[in-house]
């Protein structure tokens, strides 16, 4: 059983793979037969990618998750120390390191492959988290079992969490309603209503604080009474791969520093919108000088 690690500014817990990136120019048909223009390997996965925007935020992040004892597991472990994400949490298996191969086009619409294989999420007492300090934790809800006992644990230590919902799964589908904010994607929000302001409403009466981003549209939030929306930053997209990881990773760290609503919103957009400038998830996190270019860049227009 591995022990939590003490004084980090953001916990990020769920699935780390390795993403094999393929660009395109166009999705193949049936039977068809195309060649890529460029080919990224990186480590990915939603908390691990958050987690390491995080670092490249200037902040301090751990992730909590597995990867196997394969040469996946090991490139992506390594990424981790390149970016000085601590890794004391991250427990290795002989089950592969889950693999996604991604197919992006000139646009920056992709199409995602992800093969897990034998490995299952860990165990509910895989990782000890009992003496975690974290200012906030992130969860994707893809390590279910752990995800759900710490989430009680963070109430008890009064520790925010954030939930990245991507899609409606065993983990999303128990954790939304427990977290203090959720961060719900259109694909997620459409389970309870294809109008999202009616999809708003109905999250907000479970969940204290809830957004629900909306791509190129921005995104559109509830706090308790409170409502409203926030523009997208104008970016050229060149790959929407990883923009929400690096909007989730973002928004935690804005709720580990206190900041008010208002930059939590445009803080997180910031990342998530320059992340689709480059090729690839793990590549297309913005670094910290970049992202506060970008970020400070917002005023009230961009709030309706």
């Amino acid at each position: 059983m591995n022990r939590s690690p003490l004084n980090v500014d953001v916990l990020c817990v769920g699935h780390a793979c390795y993403d094999l990136v393929f660009s395109v120019a166009q999705h193949p048909q049936s039977d068809e037969k195309i060649f890529a223009d460029d080919l990224v390997g990186c480590g990915g996965g939603p908390a691990a990618n958050a987690a390491c925007e995080v670092s490249r935020l200037g902040f301090n992040s751990a992730f909590a998750g597995y990867l196997g004892q394969d040469l996946y597991g090991e490139m992506h472990q390594q990424e981790f120390v390149k970016h000085h994400v601590d890794t004391h949490l991250v427990v290795r298996g002989s089950s592969p390191t889950p693999l996604s191969t991604v197919l992006v086009k000139p646009d920056g619409q992709r199409a995602l492959i992800n093969y897990k294989g034998s490995t299952k999420p860990l165990s509910v007492d895989a990782i000890d988290f009992s003496s975690i300090k974290a200012k906030a934790i992130l969860l994707d809800g893809h390590e279910p079992h752990i995800s759900l006992a710490l989430v009680k644990l963070a109430r008890q230590h009064g520790i925010p969490t954030v939930l990245d919902a991507g899609s409606m799964h065993e983990g999303t589908s128990s954790l939304w309603n427990q977290v203090d904010y959720l961060v719900a994607s259109e694909k997620f929000a459409s389970q309870f209503s294809t109008d999202m302001n009616t999809a708003l409403n109905l999250l907000a009466k479970d969940a204290p604080a809830v957004v629900i981003t909306l791509g190129n549209k921005g995104l559109i939030w509830q706090r308790g009474q409170q409502t409203g929306g926030f523009s997208a930053f104008s970016v050229k997209a060149v790959d929407t791969t990883g923009a929400g990881d690096a909007f989730h990773g973002a928004f935690a760290v804005a709720v580990a520093a206190k900041m008010d609503w208002q930059h939590v919103l445009a803080y997180s957009s910031a990342a998530g919108a320059l992340c689709c400038t480059k090729i690839g998830a793990r590549q297309g996190l913005p670094w910290k000088n970049e992202h506060a270019e970008l970020y400070h860049q917002f005023d009230e227009s961009y709030f309706c």
